[in-house]
């Protein structure tokens, strides 16, 4: 904004996700009382029955996902951090603490 002349912001970057029904949000989670997820916790498997638990963010999730329920794996939990900084240390250890035997990867 302080050069002397405006160019267009222009974001490059895969739109694949707007093809997505799952990421896609209902609108009622944008009225009052609802609020923005700093971490997204796993849905579809247990916690007792995890073994691995894979942090991602972004799109990659949907493929961890589908890639995951191909292969018949449902012993592996995934969870999303939708902001990386400020890093959410707290909710991050809250939803850690849900699996404390499980090996822990990023993605």
């Amino acid at each position: 904004m302080l050069r002397p002349f405006r160019k267009p912001l222009i974001v490059i970057a895969p739109k694949k996700l707007l093809k997505y029904k799952d990421a896609s949000s209902n609108i009622e989670e944008f009225t009052t009382g609802n609020t923005f997820h700093r971490v997204i916790p796993e849905t579809k498997v247990q916690p007792a029955t995890t073994r691995k638990v894979i942090f991602c963010s972004g799109q990659v999730y949907y493929d961890l996902v589908n890639e995951r329920e191909k292969l018949g794996k449902m012993d592996i939990s995934i969870v999303r951090l939708e902001q990386l900084a400020p890093f959410p240390f707290v909710s991050l250890q809250a939803e850690l603490s849900k699996y404390p035997k499980a090996e822990v990867v990023w993605c």
